[in-house]
C-alpha cells in the first residue's frame, strides 16, 4: 500500500495527560484568503499524571508566533514537527500560552476544522478536527471553558456564533466594515465540542420555561429563505427539552421521515447536553459511552412521541441492514475497540446502534426505574468529568443491586451471538421447557487483536432473553417457573448467562408457541425450528407488535430462501392466472398461508395500526436475505436474491390486487397534510400499496398504475406521496420515468435536501444499466464531489443499497467506486473511507466477483500518498 502506515492506538495504553488545560479564549478572524486565530491557553500541570512536557496537536497550520507568559518564543524553545509542538522551555506548574495561527478554510475540502460552505464558514471538530484550528491537546479528557471572539465582514457575515453565551459586540474599531461577538460558555468542555459560525443567516426565535421556572432563550439558524421550514425544527427541540425533563429529570421540505428524522436528531444533539458534553468520554475507544447512550435516548424520545412498535421496528431493520454485517466482515470491533489507526472509522453502526442495543439491555434487565437511578448516579458522579464506560454501568450496577459483572464483556466481544432455542410441552405436567444455547464465533477483530498481541476476552455473555408463550386461543399464557409459588406477568425477561439453560414454565394450560426476544431484547441472530403454522399463529396472536412483524419476516424469509436455492425463476403470472397452491420458484412454493397472512396484516392495518401493517408488509431486505445465505453457508447471490423478491412482490401484488386497490381508495387523504402519527401512517400503508401495484402485468401498470404514480407525484400534496411516487416510477422501464425525473428536478432544483433525494432514487434503481447511468450522474450539474451529502445521496445509495448493481457480475460496480474513492480520498478521506466499507463482504461472493473486487481494491491501495482513513479500510478488508 502505498502510503504511510497509519499508526495504531492501544486502550491499554491510555494514560491521563501530563497537562491540562483550565481556560481557552481565541480570537479567530476571518479574511479573504486565510483566517488569523489566536489563541490563549491557562494551563497547569496535571498531579494525577506523570510529569511531561507540554505538546499540542496542530495540523495544517501555519504558525506565526509562540507565547509563553507574555515573552515570545524564538525557535531554539519550541519545535514544531510531525503534527505536533513541543514546548520545550522551562516551564512553572502553570503558566499561559498564547499561539498565532493561519489557516485556510477557504481550501478545507476534508470539511474538518473550519472549513467554507457556499456563503458562510463553519466547523467540524469531531473527532479531531480542532488541532486544524488551532495548536491544543486535542484529547477528550482535556476539558476547559471557552470562550471565543468572531471577527468577520460586517455585511457578508452578519451572524457571528460560537458555544456559550453571547456577551459582547461591536464593530471593529480599525476597520467599520468588519464586526466581532464574544461568546463564553460557563461549561468545561473537550475541544471536540468547539463550534463556529460565520455567516448569513435567517433566525427563528422563541422561549421554553423549565420546570424550574427558568426562563430559556431559543434560536434556530437556517440558510436565508428557509425560515419558514424551521418550525417544526423549534418545535421538535421544545418537545425534546420537555422529554428529557420528565423522563430523566434534565433541564436544558420534508417527507414524514424527514420529519420524525428531524424530531430525533434535534432531540439526539439536545440530548448529548449531558450524555455527551457535561459527561463526556475519557478518550476515543469510549465514544460509545456518549454516542451509543444518547443514541438509545433518541430512540426512546421517538418511541414516546410516534409509534413504539415502529420505531423499533425501523430501529432493528436498520441494525441487522447495517451492523449485522459490520459484525461478520472484516472491520468487525465491539463497542469499545481495544485499538485503532484512524478515529474517523470508529464512527460506526456498531459504536452507535449496537452501542444503543446494549443500553437497551441494561434498561431492560433492571427495569425503567432502577435504570431512572442508574443515570441519576451517573450524572451525581459524574458530571463535568470526562470518563469511562465502566463508570456508567458501576453507576447502573450501584443504583439497582443488579450484578452486571458479566454484563461488561459486551463492550469488548466483536459479533453478533447467536441464540439457539428449542422448546417441548408435557401435557400430562402442563410444564413446557425452553433450553437457550448461546454461541459466539470468533471475528476479524479477533484476529487482528492476536496478530499484535492483544489480550483477547471470551466467556459467555449475559444476554435478556424477553419470552412471552402464546396459546392456540391466541392468549399469552401466565408465565411461572419452577418453584415459584405463583405467576409473574406474561411476558418475563430471562437471564441467560450460561452456555446452556433450561427454563421450565409451569401450569400451561395448552401446547404454546413461544415468542422469544419481545421488542428484540438482544442484538443477536435467533435460531428456532417453528413451522409455517406457528410463524402464522404469531403474527395474528402475539401481543408484542415487534415480534408480530418478526414472525411475518421470518416466515417471508423462509419463503425467499427457497426461491433464492432454485437460482431461476418460472415466468410471472399475469392477473387472474392460478397457479393452484403457489407459484413456482425454482423447486419452491409459495403457499396460500403466506398469501393470506399478508391479506390479513393489510386488513388488519385498514382497522388498526396502518404504520405497522406498512411495515409488516415491506419483505426482508437484499443485504438481511444476503446474510441469510452466509449463515447457512452459502455465497452471496445478489442476481437470484432480487429476482426471487422482485418475483415475490409481483405474486403478491397479482393475488392480492383486489385487496390492495380497496385499501388504496380506502386511505386516499380527506383532510389537509400533517406529519402526525395517524396520517403518517395512512400514507406509509397507502404508498405501500401503490408501490406493491405498480409490480402488475404491463397491460394493468400501464392503464391503472402508471397514471395514478403521475398523478401523485405531479399533485404537489406532500413531499411523501412525490417522492414514494417517484421511487416507484424509477423502477419502471416506461417513458413516464423519465418525464418525471425531469419534472422533478425542475420543480426542486433549489431546494438541496429534495435534490439529494432525487439522486438517491436514480441510484437505488433496478433498472439494468444503473451503474452507467450513475457515472452520467456525476457529470450533473447539481452533483459536487466535494459536498458529502451529494457524495451519500448517489454513491453510497448505489454502493450499499443498491447490491444487485454495486455487485454486477462483469465488476461495473466495482469499478466505480474504486474510482470515487481514489479522487475523493485526496478530497475528504472521511467520506471515502465509508464508502470503502461497501467492500467489507467481497470474500462472500463467488470467484468471478471476488476477482473484481479484488482489482478494484488494490487498485486503490497501490494509490502514491493513500489517506490514513482509506488506507486502514482497504488494508483490514484486503487482509481479512
Amino acid at each position: 500500500m502505498r502510503t504511510e502506515t497509519p499508526v495504531t492506538l492501544f486502550l491499554k495504553d491510555y494514560a491521563p495527560p501530563a497537562w491540562l488545560i483550565d481556560s481557552v479564549d481565541l480570537h479567530v478572524a476571518v479574511f479573504d484568503g486565510h483566517t488569523e486565530v489566536r489563541s490563549r491557553l491557562a494551563c497547569r500541570r496535571n498531579p494525577a499524571a506523570l510529569a511531561g512536557p507540554l505538546v499540542l496537536n496542530g495540523e495544517a497550520l501555519q504558525l506565526q508566533s509562540v507565547t509563553l507568559d507574555g515573552v515570545a518564543l524564538d525557535a531554539s524553545r519550541y519545535t514544531h514537527a510531525d503534527d505536533l509542538l513541543t514546548i520545550t522551555a522551562p516551564l512553572a506548574d502553570s503558566c499561559v500560552l498564547e499561539t498565532v495561527v493561519r489557516i485556510d478554510p477557504d481550501h478545507n475540502t476534508q470539511l474538518s476544522g473550519l472549513y467554507r460552505s457556499r456563503d458562510g464558514y463553519f466547523t467540524q471538530c469531531e473527532a479531531e478536527g480542532f488541532r486544524r484550528i488551532t495548536f491544543f491537546p486535542d484529547r477528550p479528557d482535556v476539558m476547559a471553558k471557552f470562550s471565543c471572539t468572531v471577527e468577520a465582514d460586517r455585511a457578508r457575515f452578519p451572524h457571528l456564533l460560537s458555544n456559550g453565551n453571547p456577551v459582547a459586540a461591536g464593530v471593529c474599531a480599525d476597520d467599520a466594515t468588519r464586526h466581532w461577538a464574544r461568546w463564553e460558555d460557563p461549561y468545561a468542555k473537550p475541544c471536540y465540542l468547539f463550534a463556529l459560525v460565520a455567516a448569513k443567516l435567517d433566525v427563528l426565535e422563541d422561549g421554553y420555561v423549565t420546570a424550574s421556572g427558568r426562563r430559556v432563550q431559543l434560536q434556530v439558524f437556517v440558510e436565508p429563505g428557509k425560515l419558514d421550514q424551521c418550525g417544526h425544527a423549534m418545535a421538535a427541540l421544545k418537545k425534546a427539552m420537555r422529554w428529557d425533563e420528565a423522563r430523566f429529570s434534565l433541564e436544558d421540505t420534508a417527507t414524514d421521515a424527514d420529519y420524525q428524522g428531524i424530531d430525533r436528531v434535534v432531540a439526539h444533539e439536545y440530548f448529548h447536553n449531558w450524555t455527551g458534553n457535561r459527561v463526556t468520554c475519557r478518550d476515543w475507544f469510549q465514544l460509545s459511552l456518549k454516542e451509543g447512550l444518547t443514541v438509545f435516548r433518541d430512540q426512546e424520545f421517538g418511541a414516546d412521541t410516534h409509534s413504539r412498535a415502529v420505531t423499533r421496528i425501523q430501529e432493528v431493520r436498520a441494525l441487522r441492514v447495517g451492523q449485522f454485517p459490520e459484525d461478520a466482515g472484516p472491520m468487525a470491533h465491539p463497542i469499545r475497540p481495544a485499538s485503532y489507526a484512524e478515529i474517523n472509522n470508529f464512527y460506526t453502526a456498531t459504536v452507535y446502534n449496537k452501542g444503543a442495543e446494549v443500553i437497551r439491555m441494561i434498561h431492560t434487565l433492571l427495569g425503567r426505574e432502577a435504570f431512572r437511578r442508574g443515570m441519576d448516579r451517573y450524572f451525581e458522579r459524574h458530571d463535568g468529568q470526562a470518563v469511562t464506560c465502566e463508570d456508567f454501568v458501576a453507576a447502573m450496577q450501584d443504583a439497582s443491586g443488579v450484578d452486571l459483572t458479566q454484563f461488561r464483556r459486551w463492550y469488548a466481544r466483536a459479533g453478533t451471538p447467536r441464540l439457539n432455542a428449542s422448546g417441548s410441552y408435557d401435557a400430562a405436567t402442563r410444564r413446557y421447557t425452553l433450553t437457550l444455547t448461546q454461541t459466539l464465533a470468533p471475528t476479524a477483530y479477533e484476529k487482528r487483536l492476536a496478530e499484535s498481541g492483544q489480550a483477547i476476552v471470551d466467556g459467555t455473555l449475559h444476554i435478556p432473553v424477553a419470552l412471552g408463550l402464546v396459546l392456540p386461543d391466541g392468549r399469552d399464557a401466565p408465565l411461572k417457573l419452577a418453584g415459584e409459588a405463583e405467576a409473574c406477568g406474561t411476558t418475563r425477561v430471562l437471564s441467560l448467562t450460561e452456555p446452556t439453560q433450561t427454563f421450565v414454565f409451569e401450569d400451561i394450560p395448552a401446547a404454546p408457541v413461544a415468542s422469544l426476544l419481545r421488542d428484540f431484547s438482544a442484538p443477536v441472530l435467533l435460531d428456532m425450528e417453528q413451522t409455517d403454522a406457528e410463524l402464522a399463529h404469531l403474527m395474528a396472536h402475539d401481543s408484542d407488535a415487534f415480534n408480530r412483524w418478526e414472525a411475518g419476516q421470518r416466515l417471508a424469509t423462509r419463503v425467499l430462501l427457497a426461491g433464492i436455492a432454485a437460482k431461476q425463476l418460472p415466468p410471472l403470472p399475469h392477473a387472474g392466472e392460478g397457479r393452484g397452491e403457489g407459484i413456482a420458484l425454482g423447486n419452491a412454493w409459495i403457499p396460500d398461508a403466506f398469501v393470506s397472512a399478508c391479506g390479513r396484516v393489510l386488513d388488519a392495518g385498514l382497522a388498526g395500526d396502518p404504520a405497522l401493517a406498512a411495515e409488516a408488509l415491506n419483505l426482508p431486505a437484499e443485504a438481511v436475505l444476503a446474510e441469510a445465505m452466509v449463515a447457512q453457508g452459502g455465497i452471496i447471490d445478489p442476481e437470484a436474491i432480487h429476482a426471487a423478491r422482485v418475483g415475490l412482490r409481483r405474486h403478491l401484488a397479482a393475488r392480492l390486487r383486489e385487496a390492495f386497490e380497496a385499501a388504496w381508495t380506502a386511505l386516499a387523504p380527506t383532510t389537509a397534510y400533517a406529519p402526525d402519527g395517524a396520517q403518517v401512517g395512512q400514507r406509509a400503508l397507502r404508498n405501500a400499496c401503490l408501490a406493491y401495484l405498480a409490480e402488475s402485468d404491463a397491460e394493468y401498470l400501464q392503464t391503472a398504475v402508471v397514471p395514478r404514480l403521475t398523478a401523485q407525484l405531479a399533485s404537489g400534496g406532500n413531499m411523501t406521496d412525490e417522492i414514494a411516487a417517484l421511487a416507484t416510477l424509477a423502477n419502471l422501464d416506461l417513458p413516464e420515468r423519465e418525464t418525471a425525473l425531469a419534472d422533478f428536478y425542475a420543480r426542486w432544483r433549489n431546494e438541496a435536501l429534495v435534490i439529494d433525494k432525487w439522486f438517491s432514487v436514480q441510484a437505488t434503481s433496478r433498472l439494468p444499466g444503473t451503474a452507467a447511468h450513475v457515472r452520467a450522474l456525476m457529470q450533473h450539474p447539481a452533483f459536487d464531489l466535494k459536498n458529502p451529502n451529494r457524495v451519500y445521496a448517489l454513491i453510497r445509495s448505489f454502493c450499499g443499497a443498491n447490491p444487485r448493481h454495486f455487485h454486477a457480475t462483469d465488476g461495473s460496480g466495482y469499478a466505480l467506486a474504486a474510482d470515487v474513492i481514489s479522487e475523493l480520498q485526496a478530497i475528504n478521506p472521511q467520506v471515502a473511507s465509508r464508502i470503502a466499507r461497501s467492500f467489507d463482504r467481497w470474500r462472500q461472493f463467488d470467484a468471478g466477483r471476488q476477482a473484481h473486487a479484488r482489482a478494484a481494491l488494490e487498485r486503490i491501495a497501490a494509490i502514491e500518498g493513500l489517506a490514513k482513513d482509506v488506507a486502514e479500510v482497504v488494508g483490514n478488508v484486503l487482509k481479512t
